[in-house]
Formats: C-alpha cells, structure tokens, sequence
C-alpha cells in the first residue's frame, strides 16, 4: 500500500490502514514536513535512518537547519493497538494546514500527510 485517505475523528487521531499496523507497531514519529506537509515514520524507520542523518558536525549549519526543521514540533507517540489510531497533536496539522481529511503517500520508508485540499492541487 502506498497511498490512503482518512478523516480525522474529533480527538485529531489518525486510523492507520489495517495493512500497513504491523509496521508502526515500534511507534510512530510524527515531524513537519519539508513543506506544509507532516512526515510520518515508523520508529524503527527514525531510528535507523532520520537520527544517523541528522548526525554530523555541529557547526555545519545545513545539518543545524534539517536537526531544526525536524525536531522543532516533532512528536512519538504508540499506535493504538485495538483500532490502529494515533493522535496527531494540533500545532502539527495547523503547520500542515489539515483540518480533518488526510492523504497519506509513501514517499520511500516514511509517509507524507497532507490536506486533501493541498493534495489535489
């Protein structure tokens, strides 16, 4: 599965697609977006991949710019493991302009989540 849409319930919580559970199940890391989108990583995924690039010299500003963009704001949290939701804090989806419909893309071992609105632009 590489795409899907859902809605966002009351409570700002995301209902994983009942395929794609098993590969959030170490956790779920939620980041801006290099735009207004969010980033949504399994842990596993953040752990190997994200946190060894973000590495580097401390003084290198490009490595400053991305530890910033993808920190500031980011979140982790467990997926619900009986419905397969995660909550979505609302600082993120107000920086990613989604107010409740969501389209999710996989963009390689992570997820883009933006508005459907951005999304059919």
């Amino acid at each position: 599965m590489d795409y899907f849409e859902r809605k966002l319930d009351d409570k700002r919580r995301l209902t994983m697609p009942t395929e794609l559970r098993d590969e959030f199940a170490t956790g779920v890391v939620l980041t801006r977006g290099f735009v207004n989108y969010l980033h949504l990583y399994p842990q596993q995924i953040w752990d190997k991949e994200v946190e060894p690039a973000l590495g580097g010299s401390i003084l290198d500003e490009k490595t400053a710019d991305l530890n910033v963009r993808f920190r500031r704001g980011k979140t982790m949290a467990e997926l619900d493991q009986k419905q397969g939701r995660v909550t979505i804090e609302q600082h993120l989806l107000d920086y990613a302009g989604i107010t409740r419909d969501v389209v999710a893309v996989r963009a390689g071992a992570y997820w883009r989540l933006m508005a459907a609105e951005t999304a059919a632009s």
